[in-house]
Formats: C-alpha cells, sequence, structure tokens
C-alpha cells in the first residue's frame, strides 16, 4: 500500500506482528524501539527521541501506532515507587511525547493507533499499576480525538486481552508481601500466569487489530479477545458488585 507508518516496540509480540503484517502489504514501518536496526531508540530518553525525529522530520506519516509497553504486578502499598514511575514512564509518558513529535508529520486523514489493553477497562487486584497506566492512554486517547476531530487525523484505542508473547515472561513482578496480603500476592499471580497456554494467538490478535486499523472510519476503541463480555457486563452491573466478583476470582 506504500504507507508509511511509526510504530514503537516493533521488535517482539505484538509490535512485531503488526510491523510483519504492514511491510507484508508493501507499507513502510520506521520501528522504534531498543532493538530496532534502523532506529534504535529508547522512547522514555527525551535525547534519543529527539536524535531520532531529527533522522524522521521529512517523513510524512499515515499511522501512528504506539505499540511499546511492560507490565508490572505487585501489591499498591509494598510495590517501589521507582518502578511505579518507570511502569508511566513507558506506557504513557513516552507514548505522550512519540505522539507529540509525530503530528506534525502526520498526514491529512492520517491515523493514531494506541495500543491500550483490556486492563485499562476493570480493575484487577496486584496489577493496579499497570491497570492505571493503560486507563490513563485511553483518557488520552480519547481527549485527543476530540481535539483533533477537525483535522481529519483520526485516533482510537485497542484493548487486546490475553495474548500470547513474552509479555507475562517480562512483567516486572514482586512477590513481596505482609500480615496484611500472606500468600495471596504470589498466587494471584501465578493463577494469571498460569493461562498462558489459553492465550490468544499474535497472529489471530494482530489480524483483528489490523482489520480495525485498516476502517475507513475508526470507532474511538475496540476490545479483542473473549474480555470484551466482561467488560459488557461490567457496564451494566453495579460496580460494587463487579469488583467484589473480580476480586473473588483473582484474589487467591
Amino acid at each position: 500500500m506504500n504507507r508509511n507508518i511509526l510504530l514503537t516496540g516493533g521488535t517482539s509480540g505484538i509490535g512485531k506482528g503488526l510491523k510483519d503484517y504492514f511491510e507484508s502489504k508493501g507499507d513502510k514501518v520506521f520501528n522504534l524501539s531498543l532493538s530496532s536496526q534502523e532506529y534504535p531508540c529508547d522512547i522514555t530518553n527525551a535525547a534519543q527521541l529527539d536524535a531520532v525525529f531529527e533522522k524522521l522530520q521529512n517523513i510524512k506519516f499515515d499511522i501512528l501506532i504506539n505499540c511499546a509497553g511492560r507490565g508490572l504486578s505487585g501489591a499498591v502499598e509494598l510495590t517501589s515507587e521507582s518502578d511505579v514511575r518507570a511502569q508511566f514512564e513507558l506506557n504513557f509518558f513516552a507514548l505522550v511525547s512519540v505522539t507529540k513529535k509525530a503530528l506534525p508529520l502526520m498526514k491529512e486523514k492520517s491515523k493514531i493507533i494506541n495500543i491500550s489493553s483490556t486492563c485499562a477497562l476493570f480493575p484487577l487486584p496486584f496489577r493496579a499499576y499497570y491497570c492505571a497506566s493503560k486507563a490513563a492512554v485511553n483518557m488520552l486517547t480519547d481527549g485527543l480525538r476530540m481535539e483533533l476531530k477537525n483535522t481529519g487525523i483520526q485516533v482510537a484505542a485497542i484493548c487486546p486481552g490475553e495474548v500470547k508473547t513474552n509479555f507475562t515472561k517480562n512483567r516486572v513482578k514482586h512477590f513481596e508481601t505482609n500480615a496484611r496480603y500472606g500468600d495471596s500476592v504470589e498466587k494471584s499471580t501465578c493463577y494469571v500466569d498460569s493461562h498462558e497456554d489459553k492465550r490468544m494467538s499474535v497472529e489471530k490478535a494482530v489480524k483483528k487489530m489490523a482489520k480495525f486499523i485498516e476502517r475507513k472510519k475508526l470507532k474511538p476503541m475496540t476490545i479483542i479477545g473473549k474480555q470484551k463480555y466482561l467488560y459488557f457486563i461490567s457496564r451494566f452491573v453495579p460496580k460494587a458488585l463487579f469488583v467484589k466478583v473480580i476480586g473473588k476470582i483473582f484474589v487467591k
């Protein structure tokens, strides 16, 4: 299709799947990531980001896909502030920085796609910081969508559920506990991780994401995976009941 696509986190997992998909369609994908061969960049580092956008200043982009991110688990009370800040630096603030630098380079009728998570839509115990970082992405997406409504640039969030990648393996995990939590922190983390073999394949997830991205008119958000039914339920039952049930399922 000969489009220019700017992508973060395109060397593994969903990001690599999206990169491979669009390149197979004839698009040029500019991958910003630590392991990128052409555009190596720590997108949380302002100097590196400035340098890479200096190289890209004469390119006009059809699509921006903010995909870079990582996970964090642990009790809110016991997770270090440095880990919390690192979580938000990559999942939220780096996304903001890339978007702000990319916007002047976006073509008319271009698209900005933020890869969020179903964790942005409902809470999970011992995943609170990750959920919060992705909820921030969703709110930013909606606000930016409204701000750009008269420009022709569409903004949307994709919220994938459980996808079989190295995301679980690479998640920063904290099992620190005290008398308040006992072994719930570790048990709950291991319970979620035990579902790895039941997760959606990257290929299937990417196919669904690409179908959404290719639409002429984007909805503000789409959910990929069976968690969309849980989100549907959460909108029609009292929040107190929903949170209670989620707590019973995930707090072991």
